[in-house]
């Protein structure tokens, strides 16, 4: 089977072509030696997932590593302590009944949690059985959780996090978690962002023992680079692997899912078009163009999930408007409301101390959208702006 550019799930290394993440792993495994616990927060698409799972191999040979996705469990998991107790239980009896390293009492008592033979279960009889893993354990356990960002409107999950900050202040003389790892859109050292009005008492999160994850996750022209060179020795397309891994990078600044939704658009659409006919055609930089053209006009889960973001917060379309049609330079502050939801969702980034558009897709589409509202239509800006593209 030949392998295929990715854009939905995460990236296998068997079936699709992957930018070498090794470097960015060993970055991880640093802190997790260290004993970190932190939260990998980054935009939808950002290569979370896939990074977590490649990570989870890497980790296996010093640690037993128990890797738990959240969107597996139903709002009605949290309904209530003991609920929520049962079915993190059941979630993690089903990624570690198969691991050889693990006491046989221990996973017998999670069973007995997640069937609910314990009656009015709590966080803190888990906990205690988690404490007393970590005790027998042979190799330290690191607990990973992706899209963990899916429950932090709900108070089993805060009182989760209150027990996990609990054990790792008490970890001189408590047995716990070696590292914790948690992943999602939102950072749950600010939750506020997902609370409804009327649960601002939910708001004081029990994370703030979490390390600043600062590791770069987005794509270099050299990681880039890597992966075409692999896809060529598949197609033999004689494309100017440096001149092409420059224009992807130069468009998408990296974001994983636009850099590899531009390279699935050339092999799949661009080179069976009437004017291309070839992969080798399709990878050139008229190609690369067309691709372009064609993601900036299209609709997909990313653009989606971003410009529903305009709609739920009114200050961060207002503040994206004002970047791009006043000229004004605005300071980068995350105290700014909407200078952090924008950077949150990975709209912006900080260029020289002051707020740009992540990349020049996002740009073009968010321009191009601005453009197309009846109240810029009125403004003598939006003839301008068609006078410019005209020219």
């Amino acid at each position: 089977m030949s392998k295929t550019f990715n854009v939905s799930g995460d990236c296998k290394p068997d079936l699709h072509y992957m930018v070498n993440i090794e470097e960015r792993l060993v970055k991880i495994k640093e802190m997790v030696d260290k004993r970190d616990y932190f939260t990998i927060n980054r935009a939808r698409q950002y290569g979370k997932t896939t990074t977590l799972r490649a990570l989870g191999q890497f980790l296996e040979s010093d640690y037993v590593v128990v890797s738990l996705d959240f969107q597996m469990l139903s709002s009605a998991d949290f309904e209530n302590e003991n609920v929520f107790v049962e079915a993190l239980a059941r979630e993690i009896v089903k990624r570690i009944r198969r691991k050889k390293n693990v006491p046989i009492e221990i996973l017998n008592k999670l069973r007995e949690f997640a069937v609910g033979n314990y009656k009015n279960a709590k966080l803190a009889n888990l906990f205690e059985n988690f404490s007393t893993w970590c005790e027998q354990s042979e190799k330290p356990i690191v607990l990973i959780i992706d899209e963990v960002d899916s429950a932090t409107n709900n108070q089993a999950f805060l009182d989760f996090l209150a027990q996990l900050r609990g054990y790792y202040i008490d970890r001189d003389e408590t047995p716990t978690f070696w590292s914790v790892i948690l992943a999602g859109v939102y950072d749950v050292k600010n939750l506020k962002r997902k609370f409804r009005l009327d649960e601002a008492h939910k708001t004081n999160s029990p994370w703030n023992i979490a390390t600043d994850f600062d590791i770069n996750m987005s794509f270099s022209k050299k990681g880039i680079a890597g992966m075409l060179g692999e896809y060529e020795a598949d197609y033999h397309t004689r494309m100017d692997i440096d001149e092409m891994s420059g224009l992807l990078y130069a468009y998408t600044s990296g974001y994983p899912f636009l850099v590899s939704r531009l390279c699935k658009l050339m092999d799949e659409k661009i080179s069976k078009l009437e004017q291309f006919g070839t992969k080798a055609s399709a990878w050139t930089k008229e190609g690369f163009l067309e691709a372009e053209r064609m993601i900036l006009s299209e609709q997909n889960t990313l653009f989606d999930s971003l410009l529903n973001k305009l709609t739920d917060y009114p200050e961060l379309n207002t503040m994206l408007n004002s970047l791009l049609f006043t000229g004004k330079s605005i300071v980068y502050n995350l105290d700014n409301t909407a200078i952090d939801i924008a950077a949150m969702f990975g709209f912006i980034k900080k260029q020289n101390g002051v707020v740009a558009i992540a990349n020049r897709i996002f740009e073009t589409r968010l321009y191009n959208l601005y453009l197309s509202t009846s109240e810029m239509q009125g403004l003598d800006i939006y003839t301008a702006s068609l006078r410019d593209k005209q020219r």
